[in-house]
């Protein structure tokens, strides 16, 4: 036992010396929120606001289709599980296939609505803002085709999701006070401002997207990307940018996930933000073009939810006597490494018997 957990530790090791930190001593809730079960989807939202000036139009337009196409590509959604509500609903050249309605009040109220009646309880829901935001508090705005949207409005949409699991992505200017406006329990909102007086068009969006491209953001290598790493890997990425221009920076990405509506700048060390983050993947359990068998899915669920223990076990460690501690990590790591290797056989059959 002790020799299969030391070989399996070994190659476990990236994820855990490499996974960001777990933050402070949560409560059981967390217990509830971004379980990957084989009976469980997850869906996708991008809503892409007009803008003014063909460079603008022309930037948000390529972050939209990407993000859009990696999602297809990579990350296992499909026609039924991603929309895209872009602009005014059209588009010229390739890539207007892929809208679904106009990123107008009616386009999203639509939307919502159908996503209301599809969902299951424990389904995830991804939504990404891109575009112009403008002013502050309860005034905060996404802009839209026709009158902007508050924050508090969009809040109140998103109240019919109470039994979804919720990520928000707002990549706009001054989309501090309508993040916060969206801040709730078991809900994970990143903000790519801190304040309402950051207007300029961040470049966050640019590289939250880089991040999920090939999984560049997958620091723990389980080639899997969570809301942490690609919110990680993009504000490093936004900071080198400044640092080689010179310049100061004009924008400041922040996350929150406890609900207080209180954004950490870098929830990799904070004592409260972080701990859902860590846990809510983009990817989906059933990739419909992996070809995995009803047992391999079974399997690859069992995978993950034990991955995710081992996750929120090291976020509450202050909570346990060193040795109860450890003993239940050799516990969770034995388990993973046993179903690792029978969905491995499951797989590819005869390779482990092989070699």
């Amino acid at each position: 036992m002790n020799l299969l957990l030391k070989t399996f530790a070994a190659g476990l090791g990236v994820l855990l010396a490499s996974a960001a930190s777990a933050q402070g001593v949560g409560d059981s809730s967390e217990n509830d929120f971004f379980l990957d079960r084989p009976d469980s989807r997850k869906y996708a939202v991008i809503l892409a606001g007009p803008t003014v000036g063909d460079e603008n139009k022309s930037q948000f337009r390529q972050w939209a289709f990407s993000l859009h196409d990696i999602l297809a590509r990579d990350y296992g959604y499909s026609s039924d599980t991603i929309s895209l509500l872009y602009d005014r609903g059209e588009v010229e050249g390739a890539g207007s296939q892929r809208i679904d309605a106009a990123c107008d009040l009616v386009g999203i109220q639509q939307e919502l609505a159908r996503l209301q009646s599809v969902v299951q309880p424990g389904d995830q829901i991804t939504i990404y803002l891109i575009g112009h935001g403008s002013g502050a508090e309860e005034e905060s705005k996404f802009n839209i085709v026709g009158p902007d949207i508050t924050g508090v409005q969009f809040a109140g949409m998103l109240n019919v999701f109470d039994q979804q699991d919720m990520i928000i992505v707002n990549t706009t200017s001054a989309s501090y006070g309508f993040s916060a406006s969206l801040s709730n329990e078991g809900r994970v909102v990143v903000s790519s401002t801190r304040s309402s007086s950051e207007k300029f068009d961040p470049i966050f969006s640019n590289y939250f997207i880089e991040a999920l491209d090939n999984r560049n953001g997958d620091r723990d290598k389980n080639n899997r990307v969570s809301i942490l790493e690609a919110f990680n890997y993009a504000k490093s990425n936004v900071e080198e940018f400044y640092e080689e221009q010179g310049r100061l920076a004009s924008e400041h990405a922040g996350l929150d996930d406890n609900g207080d509506a209180l954004f950490s700048l870098n929830p990799t060390t904070a004592e409260i933000d972080g701990r859902l983050a860590e846990i809510a993947y983009i990817d989906n359990l059933i990739d419909d073009t992996s070809g995995l068998s009803e047992e391999a899915i079974g399997l690859k669920s069992r995978m993950q939810d034990l991955e995710r223990s081992v996750f929120m076990l090291r976020g509450r460690k202050a909570e346990f006597l060193e040795q109860d501690y450890w003993q239940q990590m050799e516990e969770l790591l034995v388990g993973l490494a046993r179903v690792t290797g029978q969905f491995n056989e499951v797989v590819n059959p005869g390779e482990s018997s092989e070699q």
